[in-house]
Order: structure tokens, then sequence, then C-alpha cells
């Protein structure tokens, strides 16, 4: 697992390593995690989920070896849903008040 910014400044590592049962989701890791590292998913519903560097919701089934990343939203950045647009996965069209100061 790769830890990004403020994630990785709470683990105290960029990577951990979790073992799952077979069948787990993602949402599975992230209980794990609360359970090892609480203070780890402060926050954690702004947080961005990628699986071998593709986004994905918390009930995306994971296998032996796969990488996630958790991605914290950046620092004055826009909203996740701007952001998942501007990653390439769709069209970025974000609504004029999202543009606005």
């Amino acid at each position: 697992m790769k830890l990004f910014a403020i994630l990785r400044e709470r683990a105290g590592t960029r990577d951990l390593t979790v073992e799952l049962a077979d069948g787990a989701t993602v949402s599975n890791l992230l209980g794990e995690l609360a359970v090892r590292h609480p203070r780890l998913l402060d926050g954690a519903s702004a947080t961005m989920l990628a699986v071998n560097t593709e986004y994905v919701q918390a009930d995306h089934k994971l296998h032996d070896g796969d990488e996630v990343a958790l991605i914290p939203p950046v620092s004055g950045g826009v909203s996740s849903k701007a952001a998942l647009q501007s990653s390439g996965r769709e069209p970025f069209d974000p609504p004029l008040e999202e543009c606005t100061p």
C-alpha cells in the first residue's frame, strides 16, 4: 500500500503491507487500517482510492499483489469529483461555481 502526503506523515512511512483474507475489498482494507492505525484515516471521506493505478470505489475486490494507494485531497485543491475528472477518467468540465473564487 502506498501512502501520500499527510497519510504518509501520520503512518511514519510511505509503504504499508497488510494481509487480508481472500475476497477482501478495499472497504475491508480500510477497516483493518482503522484498527491498526486509527489516526491514519481521520478525514478519509475525501481520500481517493486507487488499485494498481486505477481509481476504485470501496467495494472493489482486492487480489493478491494489488498495490493500493490512498491519496488525500490536496490543500487548496478542488472537490474530489473535479480531481477525478482531471485524472482523465472523465472529461474535465467543472461547474462554473467551482471555477470562481
